[in-house]
């Protein structure tokens, strides 16, 4: 399996999110607003939908996903810092969608939402950020709380077809010396979905600031455990 090949994470996240957590206002309001576009436009949420984001960092999608599921819809999020779940509610407070939105500061290895409970998860620049051992675990319970019907949609650093980017090995470089500055690192990712029990319906990929590759992975649930 090619998740073998992946760096082990090293850091706290937690506490390096918790710093970060201002300057990520500025980096995720300009620099991956044309990434967060294109991967909510590929989820496609509706009115009348719950959806769940992983790691909603400053609030920029969640306030999307707010306004796509409509009054008779909820968007949920959960986040590993309190410092991003009080900006983005503060976020769709100013947008006028708080009562659309039920956060909570949380890890996703184990969620305390129901079976079946979501139309629809989506986690972007965050399934990365998780120990390569703990991948797996966050997409099964994703599947846990997914609907049968229900939609994953990941965005995510990419590894594969790109093994001999001198940028991207400079970059993991960054993380085994300055993790608390480079905390995240490339994932094989269609391969941690397929092989956790997810049909991929969709892939795009996109580039930030020209250096690093973004997949864009839409999947459904292949099957579902009892």
């Amino acid at each position: 399996m090619s998740t073998k090949e992946i760096l082990r994470v090293k850091g706290d996240i937690k506490a390096t999110y918790a710093k970060l957590s201002k300057i990520y206002v500025i980096l995720e309001e300009r620099f991956e607003k044309k990434l967060r576009e294109k991967g909510l436009e590929l989820l496609d949420v509706q009115k009348g939908e719950v959806v769940l984001e992983i790691g909603f960092g400053t609030g920029c999608s969640l306030v999307e996903i707010a306004k796509s599921v409509g009054e008779t819809g909820k968007a949920y999020g959960i986040d590993l810092t309190p410092e991003m779940v009080k900006l983005s509610k503060e976020r769709l407070e100013k947008e006028g969608l708080k009562e659309r939105a039920e956060l909570q500061e949380g890890n996703a290895r184990k969620m305390s939402y129901r079976d079946n409970m979501f139309d629809a998860v989506y986690m972007a620049s965050t399934l990365e950020l998780f120990d390569t051992p703990d991948i797996a675990k966050v997409l099964r319970e994703i599947k846990r709380v997914l609907k049968p019907t229900g939609r994953l949609g990941v965005v995510s650093i990419a590894k594969e077809g790109h093994e001999d980017s001198k940028i991207l090995k400079f970059y993991e470089w960054l993380h085994q010396k300055i993790p608390k500055y480079a905390s995240c690192r490339p994932i094989y990712v269609e391969d941690s979905i397929k092989d956790t029990g997810y049909k991929i319906i969709k892939t795009e990929e996109m580039m930030i600031a020209k250096l690093f590759p973004m997949k864009i992975v839409m999947a459904k649930l292949f099957w579902k455990e009892k």
